[in-house]
């Protein structure tokens, strides 16, 4: 098998050769893999990952400056404006959080949300993807369009969570006006990978916390879910195969029968933190696989070289020999792990040779 058939076969649960492995990297991390392995490589080349993803989309209105009215006018040195008009103030104690600048904050009327200028997205502004796709399969390579942060995090980023919260809860028409605007945006990006012969579409929307899910069942299923179903639906009348993951940090059991519903393939991270990988994968084994499991907050940063083997090993012992699990740290390396880490996970995953 190749990396990119090896990998879909384990996604699918039909099987695999070898166990995949990916991450990704914090600046700092980036300095210091250059440094421990002389390599120029990218390290998604030199630790040979069977994925990429194609190039981010590119909006038909690159002026941003549009948004600046929505911002009183201007903003800071230290803050610049998203393609959808939302203003990221540098943190000096983050390493890559921002503080949100709201566009919508302010809004009291349907028609400034109506009015709003969102973005598009075309063909003519996103030349090469077929080719960027295509190569990536000549070279063995499975090809992902990435679209995390979809509805929900794009809207209220937009509006903010707390007012986006209060829309749906007192069944404002705002918040159905500008959930509505976000999913056909989402449905044109989208289609434009999807065209372009991704093997893999990744959404997501933050719905979890750590310790319990952001919104009630009820309003999830109200608003969010039957739009995420209607992005997945307009995916698959193009490519009926495609797989789609979708990523959640936190808690976010009550919703898994829903993203299972709604056509999800593939559910990421499983924090270990939140939620338990072999009580999940005992629920839900056979309707959906997983991506991630290795705690970005405990063992990656701050177990041992072997205890990540040991987390590793475990986890996909527990998964089987059909697969479903495509084992990766459950987030971005921040400087805190171990260089020593990193390589244990990798070599754990070399080294596995199932139950």
């Amino acid at each position: 098998m190749t990396p990119r058939e090896n990998l879909i076969s384990l996604l699918r649960r039909k099987g695999y050769e070898e166990v995949p492995y990916e991450f990704f990297l914090c600046p700092s991390l980036v300095e210091k893999y250059h440094e421990a392995t002389k390599s120029e490589e990218s390290y998604f080349d030199y630790f040979q990952m069977p994925w990429r993803r194609l190039s981010d989309l590119k909006p038909d209105q690159p002026d941003v400056s549009r948004f600046l009215a929505y911002h009183g006018g201007s903003i800071g040195d230290d803050t610049v404006i998203d393609e959808w008009g939302v203003g990221h103030q540098s943190t000096p104690t983050s390493m890559h959080m921002t503080r949100m600048l709201c566009p919508l904050a302010d809004a009291d009327s349907e028609e400034q949300v109506k009015e709003y200028p969102l973005p598009t997205y075309s063909e003519e502004s996103n030349p090469g993807l077929k080719e960027e796709a295509d190569a990536l399969h000549a070279r063995g390579l499975a090809s992902v369009g990435n679209m995390q942060c979809t509805i929900w995090e794009t809207s209220w980023y937009i509006r903010g969570m707390e007012n986006m919260m209060m829309d749906m809860m007192c069944e404002e028409p705002m918040a159905e006006i500008m959930l509505d605007r976000v999913l056909q945006m989402s449905i044109s990006r989208a289609l434009l990978y999807a065209k372009a012969g991704v093997d893999i579409l990744y959404f997501g929307d933050d719905v979890g916390m750590q310790q319990s899910v952001m919104m009630s069942e009820e309003l999830y299923c109200t608003w969010l879910k039957p739009r995420l179903k209607k992005l997945i639906d307009e995916v698959r009348k193009i490519r009926p195969d495609i797989l789609v993951f979708y990523h959640s940090c936190g808690y976010i059991e009550p919703f898994i029968p829903h993203l299972i519903d709604a056509g999800v393939d593939v559910l990421n991270p499983i924090q270990p933190e939140c939620m338990d990988f072999a009580e999940i994968f005992q629920k839900y084994q056979g309707q959906i696989s997983f991506h991630g499991t290795i705690g970005t907050q405990s063992v990656m940063p701050f177990g041992t070289p072997e205890e990540v083997k040991k987390e590793v090993w475990k986890n996909l012992d527990i998964a089987g020999k059909k697969g479903g699990l495509f084992v990766a740290p459950t987030h971005l390396l921040e400087p805190e792990v171990p260089w020593e880490n990193i390589v244990a996970y990798v070599e754990a995953c070399k080294e596995y040779k199932g139950q």
